[in-house]
């Protein structure tokens, strides 16, 4: 059976709000530069989530769904919105998986900001499921691109330094503490600073 089909793809992304996205890279493109290459970078993880079937996908939008930019999406993409309830990342995404989970195997978070993040990464993922209850893509500044699991586990998500260098090692270390497998895929980077955006030229 396809690995795919009884998965949900959820893609985490704020609202392409001027000056509140992407702020390190504020002094290079300004404000609305900012704004304009989260939103197509969020769109360039949406199209590959939503090529990865037949997985469901759906948006986790931020701080709400009524952003114009998350409505173009759904007349865009076959995907549905949902809300990212309060709290810190680690909160918002064990209730997103929580919520997938109710009605699929296998839930796969993936960030909007990664430009090497394609269909084939987000089906490596689904299958590595069939091997172990979690999959996580790390990424090269510390933390993570992608999320998967069969199971909800709080603890994968509590007391994580998110935002820091450490985000994928101190996850390693739950993942130990409960003894759980978990499969890594390839590291890939995120855009998030100034000197990324020559890579991303590149």
């Amino acid at each position: 059976m396809d690995p795919l089909r009884d998965a949900c793809v959820m893609v985490f992304a704020r609202a392409p709000v001027a000056g509140q996205c992407k702020t390190r890279l504020i002094p290079t493109l300004g404000a609305q530069g900012a704004a304009a290459l989260h939103e197509k970078l969020a769109r360039r993880s949406l199209a590959a989530a939503c090529a990865a079937l037949p997985a469901a996908v759906e948006l986790w939008c931020a701080p709400d769904v009524t952003h114009a930019f998350f409505a173009a999406c759904a007349r865009d993409y076959p995907v549905t919105l949902q809300r990212q309830c309060e709290g810190d990342l680690g909160e918002r995404m064990h209730h997103a998986i929580g919520q997938a989970l109710r009605n699929h195997a296998r839930a796969i978070i993936i960030g909007s900001d990664i430009p090497e993040l394609d269909t084939a990464y987000i089906a490596s993922a689904a299958a590595a499921l069939d091997r172990a209850p979690a999959v996580f893509g790390p990424a090269e500044d510390g933390g993570y691109v992608l999320a998967g699991l069969r199971h909800a586990t709080p603890a994968l998500f509590a007391d994580i330094e998110w935002g820091g260098p450490q985000v994928m090692a101190q996850t390693r270390a739950v993942l130990a503490r409960l003894r759980m497998p978990a499969i890594e895929l390839a590291t890939l980077w995120d855009l998030d600073r100034p000197e990324d955006l020559a890579r991303l030229r590149r």
